[in-house]
């Protein structure tokens, strides 16, 4: 059965209380989590499921079980406790990371904002985060984008999210700037971010509520990765 995705509607949940649906071997389906599952880039919440009884089960990572995202494991660390279905738990996720990458995942859509090129790939991690970008050989300058980007985060613009439907984002191609990962489509609705003024693209992933909450950041450094392909870095300072 599906999960119901907290996140998705609010980033800034820490806790919620859940019932176990299903235990297999890739982990423990709840009915409901705000657990970020692995996915676009960044990567899956750590954290705890803790019974009624006070027992601890620390998730090791957070998976999607289908490719239309809608089911999502809890993958205990090994030799923790077993839960069985029907079990009531709190979850609760590793909030300094999860807000680590909730920073860093919307800096990265302002790098995109940034630099207009497709994207190829990308990574968000707790303390920095890449893109790849289809880029023709050009010259791109490290402080440059750096300070460009400090503009888009003191401007504090807001960070928001909404939801259109399969259709008009195909009449609406040039909404998705990812040539490696595709929004998933089928289930009928698709999740968009938009950064004020700045950037509109689909993404199922988590973010802060607006750009000054992000802090600095800078470009670490450019590397060359193919004919037309350049990796941009970045790192909070």
């Amino acid at each position: 059965m599906p999960t119901e995705c907290l996140f998705r509607d609010d980033s800034y949940l820490r806790e919620c209380e859940a019932r176990v649906v299903a235990v297999n071997e890739q982990g423990i389906v709840l009915d409901r989590t705000i657990f970020y599952a692995s996915s676009g880039g960044q990567p899956g919440d750590l954290g705890v499921l803790v019974t009624a009884s006070g027992t601890q089960v620390p998730v090791a990572n957070t998976i999607y079980l289908d490719q239309m995202k809608t089911e999502i494991a809890h993958v205990p660390a090994p030799g923790t406790p077993p839960l069985s279905p029907g079990d009531t738990i709190a979850a609760q996720i590793d909030w300094d990371k999860r807000y680590a990458r909730m920073r860093m995942h919307t800096a990265l859509h302002l790098l995109s904002a940034v630099l207009p090129y497709a994207v190829t790939g990308g990574s968000v991690g707790d303390t920095e985060g890449r893109l790849d970008f289809d880029i023709p050989e050009a010259g791109l300058d490290k402080d440059a984008i750096t300070a460009k980007l400090a503009e888009m985060i003191a401007a504090n613009a807001a960070v928001t999210s909404r939801w259109i439907t399969d259709e008009e984002l195909t009449a609406n191609p040039g909404l998705v700037k990812t040539m490696s990962v595709k929004p998933p489509m089928g289930t009928g609705r698709v999740r968009l971010i938009e950064i004020a003024g700045l950037d509109l693209q689909p993404c199922g992933g988590t973010h802060v509520r607006s750009t000054g909450e992000i802090g600095k950041v800078a470009v670490t450094q450019i590397e060359k990765k193919g004919k037309q392909n350049r990796r941009v870095r970045l790192a909070f300072v």
